[in-house]
C-alpha cells in the first residue's frame, strides 16, 4: 500500500496523537485486507506496540477511546475489566476547549515510567498485608494514610494522587450525567492540583493556563491533560463563552511567556472510522 498521513493533532501535546496514529493505521490495514477486528482487541494490539516498539509502558485508555468513542458521549473506562460507561456531553451546553502551551519537555516517556515504578512500589507494600491488592485502585485513602510512615514521601504522594484521581473520575462521570457542570469543573481543578503537587508532572506554563482559565466567565473547570511536562490543558466552557475564552487566554499567555498558544474548541466525537 501507499499511505499518506494527514494530522491536525499537536504531536507530543498529550492529546493521544500516538494512539490516534496507531489505531488509524490498524484500521487502514484491516480495511485494505477486507477484515474486521473487535475494537477492544485493536486497542490492545496498539497498546502492545507502545510497550514493545516505542517502549512506553502506557495504559489502555487512549487506544480505547480512539477505537470505541461515541459521538456526543464521554467514556468512563474501567481499565481492569475494560467495561465502558458512556456519559452524555451535550454540545449545546458544553464545549471542550484545548489550549496547547506550545511547550514540550522531552521527559514524558522516562518520567511516565518512573511514576509507574513508584506506584508499583506502593502496591508491593500493601500486598504484604493483603495479597488481594493488585493495583492502587484496591487501596482506600484510609489505608494509604495508615501506611504513611512505611512509604517514602514521594511514593506516598504518588499513591495519593492515583487513589484520589480514581475517586474524582467516578464522581465526575456521575456529575456530568446529572449536568452538574460546576461541581464537575471543581473536580477538574482539584485533579490539576493533584497532578501538580502529588504527581509532579505539571509545568509553570500549564499551571498558569489553568489559573487564568478559571478567572474567565463561563468556564466550569480546567486541568492539564496527557503525560505532563508540557502539552495542553483541557477546559469545560459554556458555548457562548468560547470565543472570549480563547481570545483572553491567548492574550494573557502571550503576555506572560511571549509564546502564542494554539487554542481550539471541540466536543465529544466518534472514534476511528473509514471515509470513502
Amino acid at each position: 500500500m501507499d499511505a499518506l498521513i494527514s494530522n491536525t493533532l499537536p504531536v507530543g501535546g498529550g492529546l493521544s496523537s500516538s494512539a490516534a496514529i496507531e489505531v488509524g493505521t490498524a484500521q487502514a490495514f484491516l480495511t485494505l485486507a477486507g477484515l474486521k477486528m473487535d475494537p477492544q482487541r485493536i486497542a490492545l494490539v496498539c497498546q502492545k506496540a507502545e510497550h514493545e516498539y516505542a517502549l512506553v509502558p502506557c495504559g489502555i485508555m487512549d487506544q480505547t477511546i480512539v477505537t470505541s468513542g461515541k459521538q456526543g458521549f464521554a467514556m468512563l473506562l474501567d481499565c481492569r475489566d475494560l467495561s465502558k460507561h458512556f456519559v452524555p456531553i451535550d454540545a449545546s451546553e458544553l464545549r471542550v476547549v484545548i489550549v496547547n502551551s506550545m511547550v514540550h519537555h522531552e521527559l514524558t516517556g522516562s518520567e511516565y515510567a518512573t511514576r509507574r515504578q513508584q506506584c508499583e512500589e506502593g502496591v508491593r507494600l500493601f500486598q504484604k498485608d493483603n495479597p488481594q491488592v493488585k493495583a492502587l485502585r484496591d487501596v482506600t485513602m484510609k489505608q494509604l494514610e495508615a501506611a504513611k510512615g512505611k512509604l517514602s514521601d514521594v511514593v506516598f504522594r504518588r499513591c495519593r494522587h492515583v487513589i484520589s484521581e480514581n475517586g474524582r473520575t467516578i464522581d465526575a462521570a456521575n456529575l456530568l450525567n446529572k449536568r452538574q457542570y460546576e461541581e464537575a469543573g471543581e473536580l477538574m481543578v482539584k485533579s490539576h492540583h493533584s497532578m501538580r503537587d502529588d504527581y509532579e508532572i505539571s509545568t509553570p506554563e500549564l499551571d498558569f493556563l489553568v489559573e487564568e482559565a478559571m478567572k474567565i466567565k463561563g468556564v466550569y473547570g480546567s486541568r492539564m491533560t496527557g503525560g505532563g511536562f508540557g502539552g495542553c490543558t483541557v477546559s469545560l466552557v459554556q458555548p457562548r463563552s468560547v470565543e472570549n475564552f480563547i481570545k483572553t487566554i491567548e492574550q494573557t499567555y502571550q503576555q506572560k511567556f511571549n509564546i502564542k498558544p494554539n487554542a481550539f474548541a471541540t466536543t465529544a466525537t466518534a472514534g476511528v472510522s473509514v471515509l470513502e
